[in-house]
């Protein structure tokens, strides 16, 4: 009679089910790990692709902002540089409009301050020094005249009178030869005024606020 135990081979049938299962497991678990990992490293780089594209776009846009900018700050210097120029330009037409106007404004005060019967024969400014010769019939109209040039803001007072003496001209006639020296009073010019720029105007503000 021949026995045959069945109960060693379904132990050993269930043994191999249960180590082939285990490694199917293990398999698949490694798997799914290599492939999360993949994933992982190909987000990964995917991410700084983007993030890598995106600050190179943003540095070109700064280059590109930041040559604008220095465009523009050169315009900036050469404005300026050119109301530099102008304000001086017109500091100086007005230096020389204020140069011109005093000789006529001398000539225009002596000649209304000029008696009768007195007539100049020079007239000479030198800087601010003003030196007059002429003649008159009189002490008195010398006198006079030396008087009314300083009745006026535009020469210095005193009024000197450098030298006069009589003489005798033609027909009997008594003639004064006199030499009046005076200074002109040339004004200053007007102090410039500092320029304002966007950092004063910003304390101004400021202090106003305050």
């Amino acid at each position: 009679m021949i026995r045959i135990n069945l109960l060693g081979v379904d132990r050993q049938k269930s043994k191999k089910a249960i180590a082939f299962d285990i490694g199917k497991q293990t398999t698949l678990v490694c798997s799914l790990i290599l492939v999360a990992a993949i994933a992982g490293i190909g987000w990964w780089y995917w991410t700084l692709s983007q993030t890598s594209a995106r600050l190179d776009g943003e540095i070109a846009a700064a280059q590109q902002e930041s040559a604008r900018l220095q465009s523009v700050m050169a315009e900036v210097q050469q404005f300026e540089q050119r109301r530099e120029q102008v304000q001086q330009r017109v500091a100086l037409i007005e230096e020389l409009r204020r140069g011109q106007s005093i000789p006529v404004q001398v000539l225009d005060h002596v000649s209304r301050n000029l008696p009768d019967m007195m007539w100049l024969t020079s007239l000479e400014v030198s800087g601010t020094q003003l030196t007059m010769t002429g003649q008159s019939t009189t002490l008195i109209a010398l006198s006079d005249f030396v008087g009314n040039l300083g009745n006026g803001t535009i020469l210095n007072r005193p009024i000197e009178i450098v030298n006069s003496q009589v003489d005798q001209a033609a027909g009997g006639l008594e003639l004064v030869q006199f030499t009046v020296r005076a200074q002109v009073n040339v004004p200053p010019p007007p102090a410039a005024e500092p320029a304002r720029g966007r950092g004063a105007r910003g304390r101004g503000r400021g202090g106003r606020a305050g």
